[in-house]
């Protein structure tokens, strides 16, 4: 039987597992009923699953000889939002939901295990399993540092995002940054508070506040080539307490994202040049400022040697070479902290589709997925990792 026949042979079992994930979503590092229920099916199907970081879940798949190690990796967290979607399968969790699409990289990973443990015959090497807790959060760092990656170390690794952007039966792939950089600010802008009726008296910071919003834009459309792609964008202004009382400080929240590293060795160095234009600004205006930055997430870098083989894989997989598209995107991944450490491939599964109103932005409370395309991810897994282990 075929890897695509196999794979159509488990095509309701896939829907079943994704539906019952998307009823029961968990935030991160709460992922307890999820992980549970990976350990069952991997344990059915002949693996011995370990925990690692309290809600992660690892498998190794011993080939028949020896070989390199491949990382086959799915996360499992929600989000806090509450679904607005009508469907027989809507979250039964309130304010939490599957809004990211992780409820099927999960279901789609366990059943290419299931169809790799049928092929161990076949393979040279490792395959291992990782499900991994809080992607939304960074989680892969503290997986690793855990020892996720170790027994066995990897060689390389691959992974799939469920991607609305893109058409249902497309494949996005390309070399490079294909998923951003993201730091997280905090800016305190301090003044001195006052009455709305005297302001002579007082040091404004909202008027600090608002002018170095307005100036931040400047960083990256000014100062930092528009080849490289560069976003810093404000979430959220909190400050006040009465509308005639003007307030001792301000505080201003975002992110900043780029599709390159952007480090302190950088030439463009994003967090270096707002710190400076805040304290600037801040300073013009009378008032000081406190500033926080923290690095979420290193932009993932695909490798062109893993690309290539995806691609290779997509086309087979898809039987035209159109379908498969480049793409990247400016939101933030943390399969950044495998791909940093070896050579990995990060792909894009389209799943828009306006007649099944599967187009809705990711992160929002009316997001779905066309679950047809599911056996495409299977089948990117499962002829992905067999294509790089006969390599």
């Amino acid at each position: 039987m075929t890897v695509r026949d196999q794979v159509a042979a488990l095509k309701d079992e896939l829907i079943e597992l994704r539906r019952d994930f998307h009823m029961h979503p968990e935030l991160g590092f709460e992922e307890y009923r999820t992980a549970e229920k990976v350990e069952h099916y991997l344990k059915d199907i002949g693996l011995t699953p370990r925990r690692v970081a309290k809600t992660g879940v690892i498998a190794t798949l011993e080939g028949a000889r020896p070989g390199p190690t491949l990382l086959l990796r799915a996360d499992m967290d929600a989000l806090p939002i509450q679904e607005e979607n009508q469907v027989p399968y809507k979250s039964q969790n309130d304010g939490c939901m599957h809004a990211c699409g992780h409820d099927a990289h999960t279901a789609m990973l366990l059943a290419a295990a299931k169809v790799l443990v049928d092929k161990q015959d076949q393979i040279s090497g490792r395959i291992k399993f990782l499900f991994q807790p809080n992607e939304e959060t960074a989680g892969a760092e503290i997986l690793i540092e855990q020892g996720a990656l170790k027994d066995p170390e990897p060689d390389a690794a691959m992974g799939i995002h469920i991607w609305t952007p893109l058409q249902s039966g497309l494949i996005g792939l390309q070399a490079g940054a294909v998923m951003a950089t993201m730091d997280v600010f905090k800016i305190t802008v301090k003044g001195k508070g006052g009455h709305t009726g005297y302001p002579e008296s007082a040091v404004d910071p909202i008027m600090a506040a608002a002018d170095l919003i307005q100036n931040a834009q400047r960083i990256q459309t000014r100062e930092i080539s528009l080849m490289k792609p560069t976003v810093i964008m404000f979430g959220k202004i909190q400050g006040g307490s009465k509308n005639n009382i003007i307030p001792d400080d301000v505080v201003l929240e975002g992110t900043m994202r780029y599709l390159y590293e952007g480090g302190p060795d950088s030439s463009e160095n994003p967090p270096k040049r707002l710190k400076h234009l805040a304290e600037s600004v801040c300073e013009t205006h009378g008032c000081s400022c406190e500033i926080e930055i923290e690095r979420e997430n290193t932009a993932v870098i695909n490798h062109p040697a893993m690309v290539q083989l995806a691609q290779e894989t997509a086309k087979e997989i898809l039987g035209d070479e159109n379908r498969v598209v480049p793409h990247a995107s400016m939101a933030g991944e943390d399969f950044a902290a495998y791909a940093s450490r070896v050579p990995a491939v990060f792909a894009f599964l389209g799943t828009g589709n306006a007649a099944k109103e599967t187009d809705f932005p990711h992160h929002n409370p009316r997001f779905n997925i066309d679950e047809d395309v599911m056996p495409l991810g299977v089948e990117f897994f499962v002829e992905g990792a067999l294509k790089y282990l006969a390599k």
